[in-house]
């Protein structure tokens, strides 16, 4: 969508840090969370500021109390051997296997994640976890509970920023997303028992003891097709969402323990 359609689709003028502020409170968002932000720029109008107003607003709501947490993914510096989207020719890969980079939280930008994630991966402040391929940045009073020691093999399972937001009790907030891309979902993936269920390998490259390297990562065959299933089932079941609108968009609050827990069980009696 280009700046001009979201000026047009804009209602009611310009959407502020004030008016956000507002919204967010409206919605249930509280001082002192820990709030694990999903989120689209476009989708909640023009925004003045951008990204950063929309950061400013949940910073403010949040207080010095609180957490703000975001995805900030780099899947380009996956092996280039399972890339789709798109596919590179066969003699490239190796190339690229010895050449790319290595991770580095303080340069590596993010990959489809959207502006506010990376807009915030760059504030003054903001912590961001040590992953080569799913690292999330924090900032606030646990950021650095949430985001240090992230497990290289794994990485959305048990030594993951998610397992941390879990053990604080914290909260997912959507904004004009859904549970398409909610990556808590993948944590219960770790944690159910199906059939089917499957570890690969995946590769990227690090800096290990000053030195750049190829390293090889254990992780687990995900699958994200039955997410919006397990987001509409987890309401039906009288799961909690606070539901409202923020700037232009729908905006859900919910309670990232408790989806967490009904997902396990979907997925552990629906799984085939």
């Amino acid at each position: 969508m280009s700046e001009l359609d979201v000026i047009k689709n804009t209602k009611d003028g310009p959407v502020t840090v004030d008016s956000i502020k507002k919204d967010l409170l409206n919605l249930g968002v509280l001082e002192g969370m820990v709030l694990l932000v999903h989120s689209s720029l476009s989708s909640l109008g023009w925004v003045s500021g951008g990204p950063v107003g929309v950061i400013l607003a949940l910073e403010e709501v949040l207080g010095p109390e609180g957490t703000l947490v975001m995805p900030t993914h780099s899947g380009d510096l996956t092996d280039p051997e399972k890339w789709e989207n798109p596919p590179v020719p066969e003699g490239w890969k190796e190339i690229i296997r010895q050449t790319m980079p290595a991770f580095d939280p303080d340069f590596t930008p993010t990959r489809g994640m959207g502006r506010i994630p990376e807009a915030f991966r760059k504030q003054a402040g903001v912590r961001r976890s040590n992953h080569p391929h799913v690292s999330f940045t924090a900032r606030g009073k646990q950021a650095e509970f949430i985001t240090e020691n992230h497990g290289l093999h794994f990485g959305l399972g048990e030594d993951s920023p998610l397992a941390r937001v879990y053990e604080l009790e914290g909260w997912i907030l959507f904004l004009g997303v859904g549970h398409e891309n909610n990556t808590s979902l993948h944590l219960a993936e770790y944690r159910a028992d199906y059939p089917g269920k499957k570890e690969i390998q995946q590769g990227a490259p690090i800096i290990q003891n000053g030195v750049r390297r190829w390293m090889k990562l254990n992780e687990l065959e995900e699958n994200s097709k039955e997410f919006d299933e397990i987001g509409k089932a987890y309401q039906k079941s009288g799961g909690k969402v606070l539901a409202g609108q923020v700037g232009n968009a729908r905006g859900e609050l919910i309670p990232q323990r408790k989806l967490v827990d009904f997902a396990v069980e979907w997925m552990n009696e629906n799984r085939k």
